[in-house]
C-alpha cells in the first residue's frame, strides 16, 4: 500500500514544501523511520534527528526548513495518527462470515460484516454496516451493534447491551458482566439480581480486559468518543460523559457519574455515588471520596485540590526535620521550667 504525498496532505489539510508526487509507502518514529516513508517533529530535538534519518518527509508545524520534503500542518501527532490510520491492516475484516461460526436464525446482519471462526451470537442481535467481529466473539441475546464497530477476539458482550457506532472492543473486554450487589444477612450474602442494561454509545473505545457492568435497574452508561484503556472496572449504573480519558487501572464504584471531558490517570479509585465535574483531571493513584467540582484537578489520597496535596507532600518531607526540632524545645522549655521551680 502506498500514497502520493498530495493525497495525505489533503487528508490533514496540510500544505507540502518540497515534491509534492511522492510516493509513501509508510510511517514511522523518527528513531526507525525507513526510506520511502512519512516522519513527524513537534521540537526542534526531534526534527533534528527526523532530517538525520532516512525519512521521505517531515510533518511539522513550526517554520522549520530543510533539504528534506515537509508536510506543514497545524497539529503534526495529529496529522501524523491519521497518515498512520491509513497504513493500517485491516486484520480482521474480511466481508464474510465464517464457516464455524454459530449465528441464530433470526440475527440481522448489515451489509459487509466480517465474522471470524468460533463467533457466537445468540437470536435478537442486530448488527449493523461494515462492522467486525473477531475470532471467539460472543454477543448474546437482544445486543445491538451499530455500523463499522470492531470488536476484536475473545471479547464479550452479554444480553441486552447497546453498542453505537465506530467503536472499538480490545481482546478479552467483558461488557454487561452482573455489577456487584449483595444483601448481607446472617445467613450469609445474597445476590441482588442485576436487572439493567449497559449503552456503549459512538465512538467509544474499550481497551482489553476491560469489565463493564450492567445496571442493577438502569443503565451503565459510557459516553460517546470516551476512551477507555486496559484493565479498568467500570460498576454498576456508572455514567460516563463524552469525551472523557480512563487510563489503565481505575476502578469506578458504581452509581459514580463523569461529566463530559474527565481525565482519570492510571490506577484512580472512585468511591461509589460520587459526581466528577466536566473538565476535571484526576492524577495517578489517587482516590475519590467526595464530589469534585468542574475544571478541578485534584491528586492524593484522599483526593484534594492538587496545589493543596502538593503543600502537603512538601510538608511531609519536613516532618522528621520538624520533628527533632520540637524534641529540642521540649528539652528546652523542661530546662526553663527547672530553672523556675528552683527560683
Amino acid at each position: 500500500m502506498a500514497y502520493l504525498l498530495r493525497e495525505l496532505a489533503e487528508l490533514v489539510g496540510g500544505r507540502v514544501v518540497g515534491e509534492n508526487e511522492l510516493e509513501i509507502s509508510g510511517v514511522g518514529g523518527v528513531g526507525d523511520v525507513q526510506a520511502g516513508e512519512i516522519t513527524f517533529a513537534q521540537t526542534e530535538e526531534y526534527f533534528l534527528k527526523a532530517e538525520a534519518s532516512p525519512a521521505a518527509v517531515i510533518i511539522v508545524e513550526e517554520d522549520f526548513e530543510s533539504a528534506k520534503t515537509l508536510l506543514r500542518v497545524d497539529n503534526s501527532r495529529l496529522a501524523f495518527a491519521k497518515i498512520a490510520q491509513e497504513f493500517t491492516p485491516q486484520l480482521y475484516k474480511t466481508g464474510q462470515i465464517h464457516k464455524t461460526a454459530v449465528i441464530a436464525d433470526d440475527v440481522e446482519l448489515g451489509s459487509g460484516v466480517s465474522i471470524g471462526p468460533q463467533v457466537t451470537i445468540e437470536s435478537g442481535v442486530q448488527i449493523g454496516d461494515n462492522t467486525t467481529l473477531a475470532a471467539g466473539v460472543y454477543i448474546g441475546r437482544e445486543v445491538s451493534i451499530g455500523n463499522e464497530t470492531l470488536i476484536h477476539p475473545q471479547v464479550v458482550v452479554e444480553h441486552g447491551t447497546q453498542l453505537g457506532s465506530e467503536v472499538v472492543v480490545q481482546a478479552g473486554t467483558v461488557i454487561g458482566s452482573d455489577g456487584y450487589g449483595f444483601e448481607s444477612t446472617e445467613q450469609g450474602h445474597y445476590k441482588v439480581p442485576q436487572l439493567g442494561n449497559v449503552i456503549i454509545e459512538d465512538r467509544v473505545e474499550l481497551g482489553a480486559n476491560v469489565t463493564v457492568d450492567r445496571g442493577a435497574t438502569g443503565d451503565t452508561v459510557v459516553g460517546q468518543g470516551t476512551k477507555v484503556d486496559n484493565l479498568v472496572h467500570i460498576g454498576h449504573n456508572v455514567k460516563i460523559g463524552q469525551n472523557c480519558l480512563i487510563v489503565a487501572q481505575v476502578g469506578i464504584s458504581g452509581s459514580v457519574e463523569l461529566e463530559d471531558w474527565v481525565t482519570l490517570a492510571g490506577q484512580v479509585g472512585v468511591v461509589g455515588h460520587l459526581k466528577i465535574g466536566a473538565n476535571t483531571t484526576i492524577g495517578g493513584r489517587s482516590v475519590v471520596i467526595s464530589d469534585v467540582p468542574a475544571d478541578s484537578f485534584y491528586s492524593g489520597y484522599p483526593a484534594r485540590d492538587h496545589k493543596k496535596e502538593m503543600r502537603i507532600k512538601a510538608a511531609r518531607q519536613k516532618l522528621p526535620e520538624m520533628l527533632k526540632e520540637l524534641r529540642s524545645l521540649k528539652k528546652e522549655v523542661a530546662k526553663l521550667r527547672a530553672q523556675v521551680e528552683e527560683e
